[in-house]
């Protein structure tokens, strides 16, 4: 059974099954896949003084004196600038806030008068561009969007200034967060163009949290926020060699976030590592009454995951290897297959696992995206203030401006989230329930409880694709579908590469499992060390066969 994809992709295998109708596309282009320029190939300068620094190592610094976050600042924008906008042109970074360095200033101040406000005092950090984040445009990548300035933060970008990040920017997504074609291009948004995997430089990005993931691994940043709805965060993380998690649908607000699903979206940190995701979720999640997935008083006691980062988390573990989320590329399953291994000789007990309903809920779930995406975007622009307030708007807009925001790919998700059935219907209810039970108790939780296991893991997802601007994404498995349907957590580890190309190993649990997922993560990363920073090749020499 093929595992759920991430939103674009298992839509366009989900829709081509329930319609007929040709998919619309738009003023295609004639070349088939982005080409790296012999410019592309230069390497950005070896002398970068904060290359896979850590959180803790740059307040270290901060606390020592020889850093301030004003200057820690300027090299972020610095390495933008030279990797971003040049050499490599990345592609990652397309707003930058215009305040960050006053904002690094002050908080410089109050470090020298003794207030210090947790370990992200000072540290710079990126967010997609489909979150509220002043004095910012908020655009989803999108043109329509290009002049929606919110007046207030996001819940979770409140959240981080009160713990002394520093907003650095934003970062191009997948337009709409993948949601608006079956055919769409992971990586590319009409305000942001295509964004660029930093590890060869024609491959995908996958999305939608491109940017963030791109920026990450190049050291544009020390840390980013992504979103999900489907694979939004785990995927981009995989194929960029860095840690994303995925946290249970609730535990981080969503308010002042554009949406897809009110069922399933949810915001994450990724990071170079599981020390720094973990001491961002830390500071993420928080209890929000404006968002009905915040659990009220069933939702867990405040947590520190910092204190859950135990190298010998994977001793008598019981891990369940999902090997159906197997069989589509060779050297993915080579890298597998060390991993557990790995997982063995750091002391986890290692057993088959089969997750019973695997891929019955994919139509339930398409049904549920549909019919929540266009009244979940309209409350959300008219709560933020938005130029454009009508779903009908945008798709107008779209058609309008087709040469500059539909030239790949149509919009054929939008004109059918225009007929979904209602919130209202029993059709959607039923397809809500559905999906949740099946990809939850009946699946998840049935694989868990069946043999006593602490968490699932299989290969986040196959190796980078060359992105390709006429057939859209080429993808080759995935093993994180039934988190994302159930709302439940999933945090993906670097586990190896096929030729270059990072791949992610996925840890999947039970709802509000994240200190246990993130144990094992970290047990994980330690007895592994599998990440490598980018090398920004301009293309690889290698048969599609092994490399798609």
């Amino acid at each position: 059974m093929r595992p759920a994809l991430l939103v674009s992709s298992f839509i366009a295998a989900i829709a081509a099954g329930c319609q007929s109708a040709p998919i619309a596309t738009a003023h295609v282009a004639p070349t088939t896949a982005v080409q790296a320029s012999p410019a592309d190939a230069t390497p950005p300068s070896s002398g970068f003084a904060f290359e896979e620094a850590t959180i803790a190592d740059l307040a270290m610094r901060m606390q020592q004196g020889s850093l301030t976050s004003r200057s820690l600042t300027q090299a972020y924008l610095d390495r933008i600038a030279a990797l971003d906008d040049a050499g490599p042109r990345l592609n990652a970074v397309h707003a930058l806030n215009p305040n960050a360095l006053r904002e690094a200033g002050m908080l410089d101040a109050e470090r020298r008068a003794g207030h210090v406000r947790g370990p992200l005092h000072g540290i710079p950090v990126l967010v997609k561009d489909n979150i509220d984040a002043t004095p910012m445009a908020t655009t989803a990548g999108s043109l329509a969007l290009a002049d929606h300035h919110p007046t207030r933060d996001a819940f979770l970008i409140e959240r981080l200034r009160a713990a002394g990040a520093v907003i650095l920017g934003k970062t191009n997504l997948s337009e709409w967060a993948n949601f608006r074609s079956t055919r769409s291009i992971s990586g590319w948004s009409g305000v942001g163009g295509q964004t660029r995997n930093p590890y060869v430089l024609d491959r995908n990005p996958c999305g939608s949290s491109s940017g963030s993931g791109t920026a990450v691994a190049a050291n544009l940043a020390v840390a980013a926020i992504g979103t999900e709805t489907d694979g939004s965060i785990i995927c981009p993380s995989s194929v960029a060699g860095i840690v994303g998690i995925k946290p249970t649908v609730g535990l981080v607000s969503r308010q002042g976030i554009v949406p897809i699903s009110i069922s399933q979206d949810t915001a994450g940190p990724m990071a170079r590592n599981v020390t720094d995701a973990a001491a961002l979720l830390g500071v993420l999640a928080a209890p929000d009454s404006r968002d009905p997935a915040d659990g009220g008083a069933s939702r867990p006691a405040a947590v520190d995951y910092i204190a859950h980062l135990k190298p010998n988390a994977l001793r008598g573990a019981r891990i369940g290897v999902l090997r159906k989320s197997t069989g589509y590329h060779p050297d993915v399953d080579a890298a597998f297959e060390r991993a557990v291994v790995a997982l063995k000789a750091a002391g986890a007990e290692v057993v088959d696992a089969e997750i019973p309903t695997a891929g019955k809920w994919d139509k339930p779930e398409f049904t549920v995206l549909l019919s929540e995406f266009r009244p979940g975007l309209e409350a959300y622009l008219a709560d933020s203030g938005a130029p454009v307030r009508r779903f009908q708007e945008l798709i107008d807009f779209n058609k309008a401006h087709a040469e500059k925001e539909m030239p790949y790919f149509g919009q054929e998700l939008f004109e059918q989230a225009m007929k979904a059935a209602p919130l209202t219907s029993a059709k959607y209810r039923m397809a809500r329930d559905e999906a949740r039970r099946l990809a939850g108790p009946q699946g998840i939780d049935a694989a868990l409880k069946k043999q006593r296991l602490d968490a699932l893991v299989a290969p986040s997802t196959g190796p980078a694709w060359r992105t390709d601007t006429v057939l859209g994404d080429h993808f080759t498995g995935a093993g994180y579908g039934a988190a994302a349907v159930a709302g439940y957590p999933s945090i993906t580890v670097p586990m190896g590469d096929a030729r270059e190309l990072p791949l992610g190993l996925v840890f999947l649990g039970a709802k509000w499992s994240e200190p246990r997922l993130i144990e094992l993560a970290y047990g994980f990363e330690q007895a592994t060390h599998a990440r490598k920073p980018p090398r920004f090749l301009p293309t690889l020499d290698e048969p599609d066969t092994l490399v798609p």
